[in-house]
């Protein structure tokens, strides 16, 4: 099988798991998830990265360092995956669903407007004009890689007292051309996931990124058990187990070291497919902003309503010739635990999903391998 996004691993790995091991620092406790942290803040220009077990416990952390309140809303796209949905009701908050842009975006436009229309300040703050609710934060997740277009919301959420959480989870390595920041650094929080499907892994694992030394020194505590007094065990606060282990960071060190590389063959993945896709009659390869330099995690196939087969017809093609591939996710307010809360003029996104495939993306995928998988599309 052609897997849509396996980990590429090398022998270095080895080492700094030994290293580890020998340690005895196998938990979460350790000098390699310092080191770790310390090159993600390299990588990223983040003043402060503090390694969690999760991408979803960055998120849910994220989100409760950045002042949500219990019963306050948060806007947030309804194309993403469904843990970036969870983390808000982890903190006992409403979220918005909104539209998506034609880079599988939150609609920036569309969250401008809603807000203009349908949101009243009180003191300084936006609340709901159909809820009454507080909406205390947008949630902007990146999705496939591909940096959301930020300024103006950025701009309108200042005045409105909004904070901006950053969910790139998806997109370590893209950059915005023109102030050459990373993902993840241009809100008040951002979120990284290593999870085995992402373009570094740590197994299992995540990272909060911000430039607020209270919040990366509150960030730290809660996620080791808000220790007061270690010795003594005091906890003044409810804390959560959300720490990295050594063991993830070690592999998280020798996965960094190959991340350049990674980077490159993404680029050159995404030319061979953005080559030979445009040779088959209604296909495509779905486009990636230009504002943005993005890390091509996935690689997206948009199929024409006259294309031959139905993206259902297609899924099985590709599966019985051993060949993975899904489709986006299914939108998370037509999901039923969240069915009930409000969502504002989804349009694009439903034809997003209808229309869109997910095609194996690995860095390690072969020649022998690409050249297969764009017989079967044209065959």
């Amino acid at each position: 099988m052609i897997d849509l996004h396996s980990p590429s691993i090398n022998k270095d790995a080895i080492g700094y798991l030994r290293k580890c091991v020998k340690s005895g620092w196998v938990s979460t406790g350790g000098n390699l998830i310092n080191q770790f942290e310390k090159k993600i803040e390299n990588i990223t220009g983040s003043k402060y990265a503090i390694a969690c077990n999760s991408g979803t416990s960055a998120l849910h952390l994220s989100l409760k360092l950045a002042g949500v309140k219990s019963k306050d809303e948060v806007i947030a796209p309804t194309l993403t995956f469904v843990a970036s949905i969870n983390a808000i009701l982890y903190n006992s908050c409403s979220p918005i669903f909104m539209d998506s842009d034609n880079f599988y975006n939150i609609d920036v436009n569309k969250t401008i407007e809603f807000l203009k229309q349908n949101t009243i300040k009180k003191k300084n703050f936006s609340y709901n004009k159909k809820t009454k609710k507080r909406i205390s934060a947008i949630l902007v997740t990146h999705v496939w890689g591909n940096a959301a277009n930020l300024n103006k919301l950025l701009k309108e959420c200042k005045k409105r007292k909004i904070n901006i959480i950053e969910d790139a989870s998806e997109s370590l390595g893209t950059r915005y051309k023109k102030n050459k920041k990373h993902t993840g650094t241009l809100g008040l929080l951002g979120a990284l996931s290593f999870n085995a499907n992402k373009i570094i892994t740590t197994g299992s694992g995540g990272m909060i990124l911000t430039n607020n030394s209270k919040l990366a020194k509150k960030a730290r505590y809660l996620t080791t058990q808000a220790k007061d007094d270690p010795i003594y065990f005091v906890h003044n606060n409810v804390g959560y187990n959300y720490r990295m282990s050594n063991i993830s960071a070690a592999l998280g060190l020798s996965q960094l070291k190959q991340l350049n590389y990674f980077l490159k063959r993404k680029e050159l993945i995404r030319d061979f497919y953005v080559s030979k896709i445009s040779k088959i009659k209604n296909l495509e390869l779905a486009k990636t902003p230009e504002y943005s330099k993005n890390n091509n995690w996935l690689n997206i196939l948009k199929i024409n309503k006259k294309f031959k087969y139905s993206r259902n017809q297609l899924i099985n093609k590709m599966i019985q010739n051993n060949i993975s591939v899904r489709p986006v996710w299914k939108l998370n307010h037509l999901q039923k635990p969240f069915k009930k809360f409000q969502h504002y003029k989804i349009k694009n996104a439903i034809k997003l999903v209808k229309s869109s495939l997910c095609l194996p993306s690995s860095p390690s995928l072969t020649q022998k391998e690409l050249k297969k998988i764009f017989l079967k599309l044209s065959a």
